[in-house]
């Protein structure tokens, strides 16, 4: 399972990073990661014409969308869509922040699953 991941640097210039799920025990249903400790889950909905200007994460979280996606742009230029089912870890608290804007004018439905 891959995450993708938004960081700052030491000079606050923004990256992607993929990060895989690291599995652990296994059950006969299936497998299962660490546990991570999260503060709190929030249910958001975004305007259809989502357009935000740079900005940083409020705080470390994962955002879970649920059913359409976003195009972020990191500030070193590059570009990715994150879809709907897809997890998406922000981190960039500080620093130079990203651009975020709706993909094909859809409302999105997500979930923040804030960390400790």
């Amino acid at each position: 399972m891959k995450i993708t991941r938004l960081y700052a640097d030491a000079d606050g210039e923004t990256h992607f990073e993929d990060i895989e799920v690291a599995w652990g025990e296994r059950s006969d249903s299936g497998r299962y990661a660490e546990p991570i400790p999260v503060k709190q889950l929030i249910f958001r909905e975004v305007h259809a014409n989502y357009d935000l200007d740079w900005h940083n994460a409020p705080r470390r979280q994962y955002i879970i969308n649920l059913d359409a996606g976003v195009r972020i742009t990191a500030s070193d230029g590059e570009v990715r869509q994150i879809g709907a089912g897809e997890v998406f870890l922000v981190e960039d608290t500080t620093g130079k922040g990203h651009l975020s804007r709706s993909i094909g004018n859809q409302v999105r439905r997500c979930l923040f699953v804030t960390l400790e």
